[in-house]
């Protein structure tokens, strides 16, 4: 059963959503980040992924005064994809923003974007997914580019080649379009790159850009929801192979970026063992062809190194698991 604070009452307007495993030295920053909210109207839902650090205990110790509802449930640790589409099945709110667990945002920031939400009119927002705004680093500078206007209403790939805009953004979609497109995750697959989702919906829904700083992304470490296994490299070669396909068209406007994309493609190619042949066969014209062998070298090169740093990896495990260990702590409800 999830854990809950705050009154009865109709739908929010949000529901803030923060995936988390192992993360009780960091969640303070999204607790205390919408605890100074000026916009009041959201819950915050909170997934906890197998968390054994006393991640529950801290959740708890604020759920009796944390002013807003406050929902928490557990999983068997599964990845942040599958945390994510838990988030999205419980979440009440109209508009679902992630916020990570080492993330922290200005008081204004549902506010803000609740008013660029609204000043969509009404008869168009069946068109948009959402709103993205900037971020900035914990001293207040900008990260990445800003956009070229403000608003500027484009989609997943009109960032990235039109606009060639780079850097960390940070947003909503409504929930309803979360809902429509999850993550797609298998048995077996812990790891299910965030940009599937994104492009998914960008074929559908256009995006509202503002320039507006209202995330304060901090350097210092990463979400561990997202590391990569061995396990993944066959999912990230059908990626880059369907970005490949799909943004064949952007190479004359962005030759680097598609170069970027054949490098990664060979790369995770070779990890998952396919041999030339059967890399090239999915390349259907010939400067896809081209674009691969340019490639090749630099792809293959990358593969090289990961599997060198797999094998250390895995040595490490391997002689941390051959000394004493302690049973693990009963697994939560």
């Amino acid at each position: 059963m999830p854990a809950s604070s705050g009154l009865a009452r109709g739908p929010p307007a949000f529901t803030v959503f923060t995936p988390t495993f192992n993360r009780a030295g960091t969640l303070a920053r999204v607790h205390d980040s919408l605890r100074a909210q000026t916009f009041r109207d959201f819950e915050w839902v909170v997934v906890d992924d197998g968390s054994e650090d006393g991640t529950r205990e801290l959740v708890a110790g604020w759920a009796g005064s944390a002013g807003f509802p406050l929902r928490y449930f557990w999983q068997r640790n599964a990845g942040k994809a599958a945390a994510v589409n838990r988030g999205v099945a419980e979440a009440r709110g109209e508009l679902f923003l992630i916020a990570d667990s080492d993330d922290a945002f200005v008081p204004r920031a549902l506010e803000r974007f609740w008013h660029h939400w609204q000043s969509i009119p009404a008869g168009e927002r069946h068109r948009f997914s959402g709103v993205t705004a900037l971020c900035c680093d914990e001293h207040g500078a900008l990260i990445g580019d800003p956009f070229p206007r403000s608003p500027l209403d484009a989609t997943w790939w009109d960032i990235h080649y039109r606009h060639a805009l780079r850097g960390e953004k940070w947003g909503f979609h409504r929930t309803s379009v979360f809902r429509e497109f999850p993550f797609p995750v298998e048995p077996g697959t812990r790891h299910v790159p965030e940009e599937v989702v994104w492009r998914a919906i960008s074929r559908r829904y256009a995006t509202r850009h503002v320039n507006e700083i209202l995330r304060i992304y901090r350097r210092d470490g990463g979400d561990q929801l997202t590391r990569m296994s061995p396990r993944s490299w066959a999912r990230f070669r059908a990626l880059y192979a369907q970005r490949l396909y799909e943004d064949r068209a952007w190479l004359v406007v962005a030759p680097v970026e598609l170069l970027k994309l054949a490098i990664h493609y060979v790369r995770f190619s070779f990890l998952s063992g396919d041999p030339v042949r059967v890399q090239i066969a999915p390349l259907a014209t010939v400067p896809l062809k081209l674009l691969w062998a340019t490639a090749a070298p630099l792809g293959l090169a990358l593969a090289l190194r990961d599997r060198v740093r797999e094998s250390a990896s895995g040595a490490s495990r391997a002689a941390v698991s051959s000394g004493p260990r302690e049973l693990p702590p009963a697994s939560p409800p």
